[in-house]
């Protein structure tokens, strides 16, 4: 497909780069056209933007998945356009977006390159969803619940029958746990299964199907249930490290922002 892009759906695309194992979208209508997330830096989204106008010369709307230096770095490449997102999403990169920079640049650099992203937050808010017309194209924002974060937003367009899950879902590695809601997360991913009558694409890795989220959604409740079984037990999160389904630097990740929630840190 040109420019990297794997046609999920009637006129739905994804496109996979090897920055980051991530996967960006693609929704073209007559007229317009939709971009999921905008990638980790702004020469990263020229790149991006550069692909998109060899599938579509149309004017575009941005959606950020949601406030992860690699999903939204790259916005301000794509103004004037409209930028939409979780209201928490845009919250929180006017309240860390600095830290997000200094974070990426100690952990992945390269510093000259992050260090001119010009922080832009999503400026189109929403709470619990949103339904857009794209060049005559139903698809509908919704923010299911809290899980990898607190203002992850799932995409999906019904006339093609895919989902854009975000970071919700991951393939090729364990969902990551950082700013995440363990507790929650299993319920968000149900609700998203909902919705799911076809392709679903992760933020990163692979095009999964209704299986592999339903495999990770019983995954991330097992987790769940050994956090809220382990504490009520009393007992500290390295002792229930081996129960859990994902790797030890993982689970004790998950497990200690489990034990946050439980203890009412977490909000």
């Amino acid at each position: 497909m040109t420019g990297g892009w794997r046609e999920v759906g009637d006129r739905v695309f994804a496109r996979r780069h090897p920055s980051y194992d991530l996967n960006v979208g693609l929704v073209v209508g007559d007229g317009g056209c939709l971009v999921v997330d905008t990638r980790a830096s702004q020469a990263e989204a020229r790149e991006l933007a550069d692909a998109v106008r060899r599938i579509t010369p149309h004017p575009w709307v941005v959606v950020n998945t949601h406030a992860h230096f690699d999903h939204y770095f790259g916005n301000a490449v794509f103004l004037p356009a409209p930028i939409w997102g979780h209201a928490r999403c845009a919250q929180a990169i006017v309240r860390h977006g600095e830290q997000h920079r200094r974070q990426a640049i100690a952990e992945f650099g390269p510093a000259d390159e992050l260090s001119q992203v010009v922080l832009t937050p999503p400026d189109k808010l929403f709470a619990t969803s949103v339904s857009l017309t794209v060049g005559g194209r139903l698809v509908v924002l919704r923010h299911l619940g809290r899980g990898h974060t607190d203002n992850d937003v799932v995409v999906s367009v019904p006339g093609a029958g895919v989902v854009f899950a975000g970071d919700l879902v991951e393939h090729g590695a364990p969902p990551a746990f950082e700013d995440a809601f363990p507790l929650d997360w299993p319920g968000t991913v149900d609700a998203l299964l909902r919705l799911v009558t076809g392709p679903v694409v992760p933020g990163h890795g692979d095009v999964v199907d209704r299986s592999f989220v339903a495999a990770q959604c019983a995954e991330l409740a097992a987790v769940a249930d050994l956090a809220r079984r382990s504490f009520a037990e009393g007992r500290p999160a390295c002792d229930v490290i081996a129960a859990a389904p994902y790797p030890p630097e993982v689970i004790r990740l998950a497990l200690t922002r489990a034990y946050l929630q439980l203890a009412g840190g977490a909000s």
